[in-house]
């Protein structure tokens, strides 16, 4: 579980995109963001999810924005939320227009949808402006017609194509406040399109893959292509995106850049599968711990093992963790016992001993 033990390689160096008070790409860290899933014309609920997600950690948050009743929202969402906002735009480039105007730090838009490149330019002039960056997002469902039909597929070479084209009034302008992605349903493909994006372009990139699926399925789909990506230096911030609660995207996404050891936000609890040696509720016990810690702000490894084999031996290297066995256990730091104890007191002197060394 060391650190020592990860390989990967450093991060592509890509130009550094302001969007608000955040920096994607460039030097800094692997940002984490969402999506809201309320209609964006009701304030109050989609406040409320942001507020939410910000608490969860996300940095940045995008919401849906498809008619001139959502659009008419954003100064007032603006107006009530600091974390820096994005607004997703496809076919009428004056909803992207209403966004930057509104404030807003970012605009997603697929060119290949937006049209005539004249509206683009259009975008292009209000976002140099006001100082937004624009992400250029190029999904293999949206892929400009002419395109398509050149290639006979939504493959990887035609997505990489696509992304040349919607490039061009953007190369042109000087545009450089850029982020681009290029998402699929395959991991494979994924991997693929963003190898090939990062070796021809260095603005940065936004890694995800589209319509993953339920909670479960969809963080394993993620993690199999973008964990692959992240460990060859390649991403610069990351959506999970999940059918479900939008926080359980950020948790996601922490823990796949925790796993990995490129960015830790809290605590990384891991834990025992459990076997017929197990004489403690695990399960139970990880829940509380988990839920115990989580608004504990250091990065460290705690670990919840099951029995004498599984218990400071294997996790000799969390800071923390508990071990037990025949409804009683141990509490140690830093691969030493410290406290032995019924289940029912475990976690309690589990946080007590974390607690402890924070006042060190």
């Amino acid at each position: 579980m060391s650190a020592s033990t990860t390989s990967r390689k450093p991060r592509c160096q890509t130009l550094a995109v302001r969007v608000g008070p955040l920096t994607i790409g460039g030097r800094s860290p692997v940002s984490v963001q969402s999506m809201t899933k309320t209609r964006t014309d009701d304030v109050k609920a989609t406040v409320r999810q942001i507020r939410r997600l910000e608490r969860a950690g996300c940095e940045l948050v995008r919401m849906a924005v498809p008619d001139a009743a959502a659009a008419a929202a954003l100064p007032e969402i603006r107006e009530r939320v600091a974390l820096p906002l994005i607004a997703d735009i496809h076919f009428d480039h004056r909803l992207a227009l209403t966004a930057i105007k509104a404030g807003f730090d970012k605009v997603r838009i697929n060119p290949g949808n937006i049209g005539a490149t004249w509206k683009i330019r259009e975008i292009i002039k209000a976002a140099a402006g006001s100082g937004a960056a624009i992400r250029v997002g190029v999904n293999a469902g949206s892929i400009d017609k002419s395109i398509l039909r050149r290639f006979g597929r939504p493959s990887v070479p035609a997505m990489v194509a696509g992304m040349a084209h919607c490039l061009e009034p953007f190369e042109q302008a000087g545009f450089k406040a850029l982020v681009l992605s290029a998402k699929t349903t395959d991991a494979r493909e994924t991997i693929a399109v963003y190898r090939e994006l990062s070796r021809r372009w260095s603005y940065p990139l936004h890694l995800g893959l589209t319509e993953a699926g339920p909670p479960f399925e969809g963080a394993i789909r993620s993690a199999a292509a973008l964990s692959v990506l992240l460990l060859a230096g390649i991403g610069d911030t990351i959506r999970i995106s999940l059918t479900g609660d939008p926080a359980q995207e950020i948790e996601a996404g922490y823990e796949l850049l925790g796993a990995l050891d490129i960015r830790r936000r809290g605590p990384l609890v891991y834990s025992c599968p459990t076997c017929g040696r197990t004489g403690i509720d695990v399960i139970g016990l990880t829940r509380r711990v988990k839920q115990a810690l989580r608004a504990h702000p250091e990065p460290l490894k705690v670990a919840v093992m099951g029995c004498v084999v599984n218990g400071p031996g294997e996790a000799r290297e969390a800071d923390f963790g508990i071990a037990g066995g025949a409804s009683r256990g141990i509490v140690f730091a830093h691969g030493r016992v410290v406290k032995t104890c019924g289940e029912g007191q475990l976690v309690e002197a589990l946080v007590r001993e974390i607690s402890k060394e924070r006042t060190k």
